[in-house]
């Protein structure tokens, strides 16, 4: 058995066709078929049932796979054990965050990450929590920012700092510069701005109108947080989202709401037994010296 049984046996296993599997294996498919003829001679057990219009695990192929599957994760994690160097002149970080961090928080902190360390190679992308948690079990993430609560067996999280979500307008807005809190109630009365349902953010304000007995008059929806901010910094329009928005080029003022709108602890994700590179390490220590930094409240 050789490592590349293992990497045909999953690909044919996620493909449920040995076609499709040859291809994103860049091999042909008579030579896929034989390499996992060979791993089953080797194993003397049939891991793939061929009989149907799709090709499956059988029973031994299931049980196998989970096996096979995290020998891959570990062998890809000693790899990069070997290559981490320690004093982070090179390297790699992965990391991921949820929609609304890329409007006020994931550019500062790449960016100071970058100017401490040049040289480390950051792959960024942005993904529901979800997603970031399943990328984490499956070795495709080092780090996630996202919020704390129920996570997945096997993710861990550290705190980081609350965000406190808000009513939010642009300069020409009535409600610019007002300090006096607005009644939630009153929240009828303005034309919104409100991210798509695609957001779990967008779900924590639903939730928080509806138990102000608020219906929305919503004027605009979009799935995108930049695009909300150019409108509302543009407008008469206003929106809710994380108050630290208004600290970001859009000249946006936030107005304080009674009772105000719901807070959440933004937490720092990892594979509980998963490898610490220097770098996930070096970021992870960054983010909290940043967060403290910009006096945001301790989560």
């Amino acid at each position: 058995m050789e490592l590349r049984h293992l990497r045909y046996l999953l690909a044919v296993a996620e493909h449920a066709n040995f076609t499709r599997a040859a291809e994103a294996l860049h091999v042909s498919q008579p030579t896929l078929s034989q390499q996992i003829k060979q791993l089953e001679r080797s194993l003397r057990v049939q891991l793939l049932d061929r009989s149907g219009r799709t090709v499956r695990l059988t029973d031994a192929g299931e049980a196998y796979t989970r096996y096979a599957r995290h020998a891959l994760q570990d062998l890809a994690a000693g790899e990069r054990a070997v290559l981490d160097v320690q004093d982070l002149s090179r390297g790699s970080l992965r990391l991921a965050v949820t929609p609304t961090f890329t409007a006020y928080l994931i550019g500062p902190l790449v960016a100071e990450f970058h100017a401490r360390h040049a040289g480390i190679a950051l792959d960024l992308r942005e993904m529901a929590q979800d997603r970031i948690e399943a990328a984490l079990l499956a070795d495709e993430l080092d780090l996630g920012i996202a919020f704390s609560g129920a996570h997945l067996p096997g993710v861990a999280g550290t705190d980081l700092f609350t965000e406190t979500l808000g009513l939010v307008v642009g300069p020409d807005h009535p409600c610019a510069g007002r300090s006096e809190p607005l009644p939630a109630a009153g929240l009828g009365d303005h034309p919104l701005a409100l991210l798509s349902r695609d957001f779990a953010t967008r779900g924590h304000i639903d939730a928080f109108l509806a138990e102000q007995g608020v219906t929305p008059r919503i004027a605009v929806e979009a799935n995108s947080i930049n695009a909300l901010a150019e409108i509302v910094g543009r407008s008469a329009l206003a929106t809710v989202l994380p108050e630290a928005i208004t600290r970001g080029p859009w000249r946006l003022h936030p107005v304080p709401v009674a009772p105000p709108l719901p807070a959440r602890t933004v937490t720092l994700l990892c594979r509980e037994a998963g490898y610490r590179s220097a770098a996930a390490r070096a970021f992870t220590a960054l983010a909290g010296r940043w967060v403290r930094e910009q006096g945001w409240s301790p989560a």
